[in-house]
């Protein structure tokens, strides 16, 4: 999954498009105050000033965060100057006696916030991927405050005047196609934002974002908690048979590490199903890890997220009632590709039926295996994973083992992900040992493009640990402009199994495909082309942001790519071609369960965000309203969870919000692009420069399906994706 550039953070907070989902109150003062405060600061704080390294713009190579110099310390004073100052430069805005034009009110509001951008930007990258207790306690602080931020400049009325004065009179200003699109963007913004609104309904939007700012920062780190606070302890070697070697080392150190000597620790994973069934014998212990997994944030005590989440939906439904929507997700919907409620609920019912049948006739063949080693049971979604890895294993004559010595994670990195980018596009990489990381395993990247010149700095952060949310994201430190002259720098992180010390990290097939997926989002922030920060990168609508990266997971089974990164990570021979013909013989294996769970958290998400406030299921109902939203969709099977549960679906308290259904939406894009690849003869650089040129580069700048259809030379056609999930 991508997080927005923080550029933008202040105009996106309020929508649940940011990474920020959190944010204080602080009375609005005028520029002379603000000047004077911080001519006071200064008198009394020089010390303070000279070591904050977000009070000035980063010395480092591209304005490369120092991490090494930032400590916990740092954060609120910079969050409070930020605002500040941001508060000064939009009153100089809304104070100056000229009439309003394009280049004394876009301008600068584009340009505002810098500083607050730079701290936020680290702040909440750090409270994903290496986060502590202080960072814990000042989310909490912050939320609350820049919300109260947020608001004072979206329902500014003095500015929104201005914007308003300048979207009347956009025919006669004689704007370039770009200037245009970001001065309609911004009045959408502040209408969708509440900036029309009646002095009486600001305040109460006011308080209801402050709420909802808050309540998303606890769900949030009760997810955390609850991995953390659930991980399964195993008291023996012999209860993990069937797993790796390795996994079981990890296992044996995570229990060291949590003091639990002589025991074993499988730390859970974000989604419902868990890696470690598909190997573990032991059918209780699945059991054990299953019924874990699905109870987390419903158990109970202190990190039970149902009351939580009962109060966000109905603060949602609440605020979009409030802005003339008849539910949160008619709402966010109206900011999409899709656009209605209706065209979303349509796709879905149209895929699930299919995916139900292949699912039914998937554990049917369980069922069958299951019978064939004298077993009497009917399987249960603990035993799906684990039966399925069986049947691949008979149908193809190979697992998951015998892949993974071909897929060393450096070999994947240098040889599979960016040799494919260098061969599509013609950049190269280089690693950078000066540049200071913020955790001993995250590598830095130069890459360089076709022409030999700088084109962006990329971070690589692989692996799982304690202080780390789970999934897999992109997020930008700096995000490309030509306004400011900004050369993109962008992160991807993932939460792959640490081996012990010494030992090779040795993938699975889904951890590369995962890989190239996340590079993918990365490119299109380095490719990123456009004047104004609004636009940069991956600033596309939700349901379009996952297409790009989409497409790149193509890149992973493409015979030429494959050939050069699967190699012995010992040896150093290739993969043998009988073994990657199987691999990508299976490449439909299994859809029917993927295809279900995915379709039943998406479907999920759209019921609870489709209700009025008087619908939302109170906290002790919300269990239920889960099986009886799931059954009314006919995708309620017992032996395929949803992806997440709603008590630990991180997704919805973020940009995701009525939005999980992006990914199947933006895959019928991707889909028939790579059709469009296949017809045009596959890895070109000619065809990675369309790409390059038509859709990477052009960020927000343009309409999104507009895009779409300059790169393809038509609309999409849904039948590719039919295709591939077996469900034609």
């Amino acid at each position: 999954m991508k997080l927005l550039p923080t550029l933008q953070l202040c105009f996106f907070l309020v929508l649940g498009l940011a990474l920020l989902t959190s944010c204080s109150e602080s009375q609005e003062a005028s520029p002379a105050v603000v000047q004077e405060n911080q001519n006071d600061q200064s008198m009394a704080n020089v010390g303070e000033i000279t070591i904050n390294p977000f009070f000035e713009e980063s010395p480092l190579y591209l304005n490369y965060p120092p991490f090494d110099r930032i400590e916990n310390s740092h954060y609120l004073p910079a969050f409070e100057r930020g605002m500040e100052e941001q508060l000064a430069q939009l009153s100089e805005i809304v104070n100056q006696a000229s009439a309003p034009t394009f280049e004394n009110t876009i301008i600068p509001l584009e340009l505002s916030g810098q500083l607050l951008s730079r701290v936020a930007t680290v702040f909440f990258s750090m409270s994903g991927a290496h986060t502590n207790e202080g960072i814990r306690e000042l989310e909490q602080e912050l939320a609350p405050q820049l919300a109260a931020h947020n608001d004072k400049i979206l329902l500014n009325p003095a500015l929104f005047e201005r914007i308003n004065v300048l979207q009347e009179q956009r025919e006669e200003l004689q704007l370039d196609a770009q200037s245009l699109r970001l001065l309609e963007q911004y009045h959408v913004d502040y209408v969708r934002a509440g900036a029309a609104l009646t002095s009486q309904q600001q305040d109460q939007m006011r308080e209801t974002n402050r709420e909802i700012a808050v309540l998303q920062t606890q769900y949030r780190q009760n997810i955390l908690s609850e991995v953390n606070d659930l991980a399964i302890v195993v008291d023996s070697r012999e209860e993990l048979t069937g797993m790796s070697e390795a996994l079981i080392t990890a296992a044996q150190n995570e229990a060291e590490s949590r003091e639990l000597s002589g025991k074993f620790v499988i730390p859970l994973l974000n989604t419902s199903g868990q890696p470690s069934l598909a190997s573990l014998q032991n059918r209780a212990l699945r059991e054990r890890i299953h019924t874990t997994s699905l109870s987390r944030g419903s158990r109970g005590g202190e990190f039970d997220n149902r009351q939580i989440l009962s109060d966000v939906l109905r603060l949602r439904a609440e605020r979009a009632q409030l802005l003339g929507y008849s539910s949160h997700a008619e709402y966010t919907l109206e900011d999409t590709t899709a656009g209605l409620v209706e065209a979303v609920n349509q796709r879905l019912a149209q895929l699930a039926p299919a995916a139900v049948a292949n699912a039914r006739v998937e554990a049917a063949d369980l069922q069958k295996m299951i019978e064939d080693d004298g077993l009497d049971f009917e399987p249960k979604a603990w035993d799906w994973p684990f039966y399925s890895e069986k049947l691949r294993v008979a149908r193809y004559q190979f697992d998951e083992s015998q892949l993974q010595p071909y897929l060393e994670i450096d070999n994947v990195l240098r040889r599979g992900v960016f040799f494919a980018a260098e061969k599509l596009y013609g950049i190269t990489f280089s690693e950078r040992f000066d540049l200071p990381v913020y955790q001993e395993d995250v590598r830095v990247f130069e890459v360089f493009d076709n022409d030999g010149e700088t084109l962006a700095l990329f971070l690589m952060d692989p692996y799982a640990r304690s202080t780390k949310r789970g999934g897999a994201w992109m997020n930008s430190y700096v995000s490309q402009n030509a306004m400011l002259g900004t050369t993109p720098i962008v992160a991807n992180h993932l939460n792959i199994t640490q081996p012990q010390t010494g030992d090779a990290t040795l993938l699975t097939f889904d951890e590369v495909t995962t890989m190239f997926h996340e590079f993918g989002h990365a490119l299109h922030g380095m490719f990123s082309s456009v004047e104004y920060p609004y636009f940069s990168g991956t600033s596309v609508p939700r349901d379009f942001v996952e297409y790009p990266s989409q497409v790149n997971e193509m890149w992973a089974t493409w015979p030429e790519i494959l050939e050069n990164y699967a190699v012995h990570f010992q040896t150093g021979e290739q993969m043998p071609l009988e073994l990657l013909d199987k691999v990508l013989a299976t490449q439909k294996f299994n859809q029917g369960f993927a295809t279900t769970e995915y379709l039943a958290a998406s479907i999920l998400d759209q019921a609870l965000h489709q209700l009025s406030p008087e619908q939302i299921p109170s906290a002790g109902e919300m269990v239920e309203f889960e099986n009886k939203a799931l059954m009314g969709a006919g995708i309620a099977l017992d032996t395929v969870p949803p992806r997440y549960r709603s008590t630990y679906f991180s997704h919805i308290m973020g940009g995701y919000s009525a939005g999980y259904y992006s990914y199947i939406w933006s895959e019928v894009l991707d889909a028939d692009s790579v059709e469009w690849f296949k017809e045009n003869g596959g890895l070109l650089r000619e065809n990675g420069d369309h790409f390059r040129q038509t859709l990477l580069s052009r960020g927000g700048s343009e309409e999104a399906m507009s895009l779409f259809r300059t790169f393809r030379g038509r609309d999409a056609n849904i039948a590719p994706l039919l295709e591939r999930r077996g469900l034609n």
